[in-house]
């Protein structure tokens, strides 16, 4: 419980967080969040790092001119974690299957499974590309595409692309809007917004999976037109 109280203080504060990580650490905070999105993408058991306000807060923080960090290189470093860090979750699928997942499990939920790879299978190889700016699904969704066995060559194309454009928009995002005098005073309510827009997919797809009936279980395929 103390775990889960501290994690919502760090995304609802999560620029206070930032600048303090940056004041003590300065130049390694490249690693360290380079280390966050890495394990929030690449590991199956950690969807709940914060992915999105992250990324927002970052660009924010660089733009207020009160750290040494360069927006492009943090662009270029947070983007290889991104790529990276599904690369690992495509072949841990691939190793480990659909076992993994259990209905008593508190993280790896049956249902999330379900929700995940009806969603890839629905939209295909775009799937890796539309789950990046999903939370759970983005760290679900490349573990089901190598359940799937999904081409390796092709599923590092939606990675790619899914990628660089999730990390670039969010974090332009919050540099951009970080220059703002209104978003710099109402910053923590951004990042509810945030928050709540990014999950209403999950939650709709929670809340619509309650109504399928469980015996509707499909095998893993990969839809092979997008």
């Amino acid at each position: 419980m103390e775990f889960i109280e501290q994690l919502i203080d760090f995304i609802l504060h999560i620029d206070q967080h930032l600048a303090a990580i940056v004041n003590e650490y300065h130049t390694l905070t490249y690693l360290i969040l380079f280390l966050i999105i890495f394990a929030e993408t690449g590991f199956v058991v950690t969807p709940f790092l914060p992915g999105d306000s992250l990324l927002f807060a970052t660009g924010a923080l660089i733009a207020g001119d009160k750290t040494d960090l360069n927006v492009w290189l943090m662009f270029l470093i947070l983007t290889a974690a991104a790529i990276l860090g599904n690369t690992l979750n495509y072949k841990l699928g691939s190793v480990l299957g659909a076992g993994v997942f259990k209905e008593e499990n508190k993280i790896l939920k049956l249902k999330y499974y379900h929700q995940s790879h009806e969603f890839f299978e629905k939209h295909g190889g775009k799937a890796i590309i539309f789950s990046r700016f999903l939370p759970i699904f983005r760290t679900i969704a490349p573990f089901v595409a190598g359940i799937a066995k999904m081409p390796f060559g092709r599923y590092t194309t939606y990675n790619v692309i899914g990628g660089v454009s999730w990390i670039f928009s969010l974090l332009f995002a919050g540099y951009l809007l970080g220059q703002i005098p209104w978003f710099k005073e109402n910053f923590d309510l951004v990042i509810v917004l945030i928050a709540v827009v990014t999950f209403i997919p999950a939650i709709y797809a929670a809340v619509m999976s309650r109504f399928r009936p469980k015996n509707m279980v499909q095998e893993p395929t990969v839809k092979k037109e997008d």
